[in-house]
């Protein structure tokens, strides 16, 4: 057996562990030390094994993982953003759906202080389902928009999938972070706008309300957002205006959280202890899944995988759009399976030297593929995000409700995918701009 044969392989392998419930992380390891094995041998094979876990976990930027996954469940645990629904809401109310527009907007407030799609989504969650239930709001539009919502965790920065890309491809992080910005704001235009309009068509999925805040008032609200606010300037105007680089800004963002919180009066040993927990556990899945990928990635290296394919891609004239639309079509069908970072990690090791070969700005290249995995967070059976507000909700809205509420809002997803595709200077435009 030929070593590509060997390299085509494992990747099959690790496929099939994966579909049959193997956590992704073993199943790529697994499968890459078993084809390194066949292609060197057992003392090669263990080498590999020794080093690579460790130079890949002592890359300095992936330090910055941990303090940016703790700047959000800091935020989270201690409530630091409560006040953005009531901004939102006060600012947004007026409009037909008002609550769930609202729900969107302080959704994609609350994805500036932290990297989860999920933890934006629990935040919300907790905040926003409980009032539109309560007053009348279809539930499958209330639990659907807030599930939806979430994912734009996943595009404005900081964004831990950017940050994970971004190390893989080996392109600026902080001119990726600025990228996601405007997809990040145009996905939430794009929610808004799908709510305003299906609520104009049929009114009964959110009862109209008798707005009567003044001006005076909406702007008042503002002041409870403070906390949100203080901790966005600081640390992403420090990043931007050069005061420091991403990695450090992980680490002055947890800092401010826990300073801000402290201020509030709502950090305890308790919520502290919370945070910390989460962060640990979310930051060690992540590695153990990156280790794996990483050792994918040496030994398609080895075999001549990854060359092999770019010049299959060459020979069969496979353009840019080819590439995308078969990019999409992989990413949507394993987002019905699998975690977004996984599938990102399972994948790029294939897909990253073709776009390389095809001259694909990787910037934009890293959006799509981020906005795809935003997508993959609400599509069944999977769906992490509609199992987080399942969670929330209990029995009062089943989970085949949830899931078709959310099908709208992939339906605007699409859209905003097409126009991101159609028109990249939507993607560059802010990053030209650090040049």
């Amino acid at each position: 057996m030929t070593d590509l044969s060997i390299g085509g392989m494992s990747i099959l392998v690790a496929f099939f562990m994966i579909l049959i419930r193997v956590p992704v992380g073993a199943a790529l390891g697994v499968s890459a030390f078993g084809g390194i094995y066949f292609v060197m041998g057992w003392r090669p094979a263990w080498g590999v094994l020794a080093s690579v876990p460790f130079d890949f976990a002592s890359h300095w930027t992936l330090s910055s993982i941990p303090m940016f996954l703790l700047m959000g469940y800091i935020a989270y645990y201690t409530k630091l953003s409560d006040g953005l629904f009531k901004a939102a809401s006060a600012w947004l109310r007026w409009m037909p759906g008002g609550l769930a527009a609202a729900s969107v907007g302080a959704s994609a407030g609350f994805s500036a202080v932290t990297g989860s799609s999920l933890a934006c989504s629990a935040a919300m969650g907790r905040i926003v389902v409980p009032q539109m239930l309560e007053k009348g709001y279809d539930k499958g539009l209330a639990t659907g928009v807030v599930a939806a919502s979430g994912t734009i965790g996943s595009m404005i920065p900081p964004s831990i999938i950017l940050l994970i890309f971004g190390i893989f491809a080996e392109v600026p992080i902080n001119q990726l972070f600025v990228a996601g910005v405007a997809p990040g704001i145009l996905t939430a235009l794009m929610f808004i706008a799908m709510i305003v309009i299906r609520v104009s068509l049929k009114p009964s999925l959110a009862p109209k309300e008798d707005i009567k805040e003044s001006w005076g008032d909406r702007f008042a609200t503002l002041i409870d957002t403070w906390p949100t606010l203080v901790l966005i300037l600081g640390v992403f105007g420090g990043l931007f205006g050069g005061f420091f680089s991403p990695t450090e800004a992980g680490a002055v963002g947890a800092a401010l959280a826990m300073i801000l919180a402290t201020v509030q009066r709502t950090l305890t040993w308790e919520t502290f202890r919370l945070a910390l927990k989460e962060t640990v556990q979310t930051t060690a899945s992540v590695f153990i899944v990156a280790i794996g990928a990483a050792l994918l990635t040496r030994l398609m290296a080895l075999t001549g995988v990854a060359e092999f394919l770019s010049t299959f891609a060459a020979a069969a004239d496979v353009g840019p759009l080819m590439l995308i639309f078969g990019l999409s079509i992989v990413y949507l069908l394993l987002g019905m399976f699998l975690d977004p970072i996984g599938i990102m990690l399972l994948t790029l090791p294939i897909f990253l030297p073709i776009a390389e070969d095809l001259g694909i700005n990787l910037i934009w290249f890293g959006i799509i593929i981020t906005k795809l995995l935003e997508m993959g967070l609400i599509t069944p059976p999977v769906g992490l995000n509609v199992y987080v507000i399942k969670g929330i909700v209990g029995n009062a809205v089943s989970l085949e409700r949830i899931f078709k509420g959310v099908g709208w809002f992939l339906i605007a997803d699409v859209f905003t995918l097409a126009l991101l595709i159609a028109f990249p200077f939507i993607t560059l435009y802010l990053p030209g701009l650090m040049d």
